[in-house]
């Protein structure tokens, strides 16, 4: 076996280590940020922190102040993991910091377009919190626009000669790539249609639901927590670009496929626990509808969890190929 230094597939260029660093200093500062607010909310409650971690898997369990809500919560796990990733030089990290980028990107620039609104702006200057919580948007923003312009030139290309970086990662890694773009596609489709149904269902003003995905004012409450318009919007479309992306065999995805697929597991193992406590499943086929809601849930649960088991599998390596030394055992007919 190899133990040279530098040999290591799963590990950055050298030349590109400022751009790693540089993101897991910008992603550890913001999930800090955000892990605050989350203290502020436990801290000027009147519930404990029992209740709070009761409450961020049961929705109805908690009467903690709700600063953030559970996309933020996950979102703050996300940030410190990943820039733990970076700052130990992982390439699994580029893709997942893209994501993060991205989608905090998005988040910002949804309440800039906000920030047009008079009424708005005059909440940011009367409220106590006011100026704080304008100064956490404008660090996601930077910090989105760092990472986004530090990792996306940070790309792995392949180079004459021979060596683990010169030959890429291992083609096995393309089979699980595309079950991990079949489940993601799969579930982007379903929540599409579900999306689709809600606004003709009647009762929904759509104009203002897709206002809601991209104005911060629609709703006139200075929240850090996402709306339900952008995140059921914006799961939608992470799932069937990733889902395309990682059909397609490409190997600089699995970062972001994991993480992704980590927040919706999260995501959908609060609202397992919701029907349970509240008893819709007892209910759940007494409909066509309720019927398909609860197959949608359980697909969701089964298939975010096999994509980060596939991942994160053991039989892969550093960066989605399998293990060298399996292949070189298999080639000479040893178990």
């Amino acid at each position: 076996m190899d133990v040279r230094p530098g040999t290591d597939p799963g590990r950055a260029a050298p030349e590109h280590s400022g751009a790693y660093l540089a993101t897991a200093l910008c992603l550890a500062l913001y999930g800090g940020a955000l892990a605050a607010w989350t203290v502020y909310g436990i801290v000027q409650s009147d519930g404990t922190l029992g209740d709070f971690l009761e409450g961020l898997f049961n929705p109805g369990a908690s009467p903690v102040l709700q600063t953030l809500g559970p996309y933020e919560w996950s979102l703050t796990v996300v940030f410190l993991v990943v820039a733990g990733l970076a700052l130990a030089q992982r390439r699994v990290a580029r893709s997942a910091a893209l994501l993060s980028g991205s989608l905090l990107l998005a988040l910002s620039l949804r309440e800039g377009v906000g920030l047009f609104d008079t009424a708005y702006r005059d909440q940011y200057r009367n409220d106590p919190l006011g100026g704080w919580t304008l100064a956490t948007r404008g660090l996601g923003l930077v910090v989105a626009l760092v990472v986004l312009v530090m990792m996306f030139p940070a790309t792995e290309r392949r180079r004459a000669g021979t060596g683990p970086r010169a030959a890429g990662p291992d083609p096995a890694w393309r089979r699980p790539s595309q079950v991990c773009g079949v489940l993601f596609l799969l579930m982007g489709l379903a929540r599409l249609g579900w999306t689709g149904r809600d606004l003709t269902a009647g009762g929904t003003d759509v104009v203002r639901y897709l206002r809601g995905v991209v104005d911060g004012s629609v709703h006139g409450t200075l929240d850090l927590e996402a709306s339900i318009e952008f995140t059921t919007v914006g799961s939608v479309a992470v799932l069937l670009v990733l889902g395309v992306l990682a059909f397609r065999g490409r190997h600089d995805v699995r970062g972001a496929l994991l993480v992704f697929a980590s927040i919706e597991l999260y995501l959908t193992v609060r609202t397992v626990v919701w029907l349970t406590v509240t008893g819709f499943f007892n209910r759940s086929f007494e409909t066509t509808e309720g019927a398909l809601s609860m197959a949608t849930t359980a697909y969701g649960l089964a298939a975010m969890t096999s994509v980060v088991v596939l991942a994160t599998g053991r039989g892969f390596g550093p960066y989605g190929g399998l293990r060298a030394e399996g292949l070189r055992a298999a080639g000479a007919g040893r178990p």
